[in-house]
């Protein structure tokens, strides 16, 4: 029997566990908020999340769809609104486009792959309280 079929799959599932724990990595700091209108905006109401968080396309229909933001109407005049659209895109993370909730993305997921309980804790309160268990979160910082 050859080695050499043992070795690719040593190789393959080294290079994937490489892969997966570089992008794990990769999203626990992030660049912090540093405009203004998108830190005095989003944050009244939540967290300012980081562009980073999300891919261009996403930022583009939670920009679109401020009418209905999670269920809120979130009103802004259009010079403030292209002004944050520009600030998320420009800054913008990777990710899956089609999927609007940083909590949906796939490094999100696999990050946070906790029983259903623990959202419903009083003091984490849901899948977007990032500060619940992440101290530095409004600065960029999920490793503590």
């Amino acid at each position: 029997m050859s080695l050499r079929p043992v070795r690719l799959h040593i190789a393959t599932a080294v290079l994937l566990l490489a892969t997966a724990t570089a992008w794990a990595d990769e999203m626990e700091r992030v660049l912090p908020v540093a405009h203004a209108a998108t830190q005095k905006e989003c944050g009244e109401c939540h967290m300012a999340y980081q562009p980073g968080l999300l891919p261009a396309a996403s930022w583009n229909r939670v920009m679109d769809g401020l009418a209905d933001h999670f269920g809120d109407k979130a009103t802004l005049p259009d010079a403030v609104a292209a002004d944050i659209r520009a600030y998320l895109t420009r800054n913008a993370g990777r990710g899956d486009g089609r999927l609007l909730r940083i909590s949906e993305q796939r490094w999100w997921l696999h990050e946070h792959d906790f029983r259903a309980d623990v959202w419903r804790r009083k003091e984490v309160g849901s899948k977007a309280n990032c500060e619940a268990c992440h101290r530095l979160a409004g600065q960029g910082d999920y490793d503590h």
